[in-house]
């Protein structure tokens, strides 16, 4: 009897031991930790803060081609580098809480529908919006689908910005010509990424 009970006591510490050796295995596989707000202006700085972030953004710009600089533009306007980004919740009198406005979470800001089809697509079911990694991945992946319907640029920072935001069927139907707003946005998109592009050539 006594020997059973060593048995099974053996056998759940192991399986605890490798419960902890999987937890860590994830969790060292994510890169999750943003950059500090001063860095926010200069790629190399975000890039030196953490060299995940760069291979993250390289290896996205290998797999789908949308340059390092295009998508730390649009990771800073989308969520300014914070992992568990999202709308504002809204309260009616001032304190019950109410549905968000969308389901734009993480990094990339992406929306659970359009996740939902990138991991279908990827066939990558265990990708995190939290996680740099994955989101810069969504955001290439993103771009490459617009470079291929809409014959954008991969380039094109201002072009790929306005169809991330209105979706490839709206920038088709031209529906951020009605927004002078969102041009603007993109305007700013564009710039911080021609900066970014001036620093990646000195820093990389």
């Amino acid at each position: 009897m006594k020997r059973h009970v060593h048995t099974f006591k053996t056998l759940k510490q192991n399986i605890l031991g490798l419960a902890l050796l999987a937890t860590l295995v994830v969790l060292s596989g994510c890169s999750t930790t943003p950059p500090p707000k001063e860095t926010y202006d200069n790629i190399c700085s975000i890039f030196q803060h953490d060299p995940e972030w760069r291979e993250a953004a390289q290896l996205s710009q290998t797999r789908w081609g949308t340059p390092p600089y295009v998508l730390m533009a649009m990771v800073h306007q989308e969520s300014r580098f914070k992992p568990d980004a999202q709308p504002d919740r809204p309260y009616a009198l001032g304190f019950i809480p109410l549905f968000r406005s969308s389901s734009a979470y993480g990094y990339s800001q992406a929306q659970d529908g359009t996740w939902d089809d990138y991991k279908k697509a990827t066939n990558r079911w265990s990708q995190s919006r939290s996680d740099i990694e994955d989101a810069l991945d969504f955001m290439g992946w993103y771009n490459y689908q617009s470079h291929k319907r809409l014959r954008i640029s991969r380039k094109d920072t201002y072009k790929l910005y306005l169809a991330y935001h209105e979706g490839q069927g709206g920038y088709a139907r031209r529906t951020y010509l009605k927004k002078p707003w969102l041009q603007k946005v993109a305007k700013k998109v564009a710039n911080r990424s021609r900066m970014y592009r001036r620093q990646y050539a000195r820093c990389s």
